[in-house]
């Protein structure tokens, strides 16, 4: 009875001895990621240009898009990073 109990005591205070990991970035590199991922979304480092597509163009990359889908997805990938190029 008496380890079940503390089993059962040990399961219940196990949270309580987990640490969560800080918040940050763990990099001056990702640091800097973040700050401009802060700055995009945030629309503060925005252009005062409006930008916008021309009719031709948004409909070439419209197809550009579809066209992905006319490729099946294979079961599986080849991994080719270390191969010689074939001749």
């Amino acid at each position: 009875m008496k380890p079940n109990l503390l089993s059962c005591l040990g399961v219940l205070l196990f949270p309580l001895a987990a640490q969560a990991i800080e918040p940050g970035p763990a990099s001056p590199q990702q640091q800097g990621t973040e700050i401009w991922l802060v700055l995009q979304s945030g629309g503060q480092a925005a252009s005062p240009t409006l930008q916008s597509a021309k009719a031709g163009e948004r409909e070439l990359a419209l197809q550009r898009w579809l066209d992905n889908y006319k490729h099946p997805i294979p079961e599986y990938y080849k991994d080719t990073s270390g191969q010689q190029p074939t001749q």
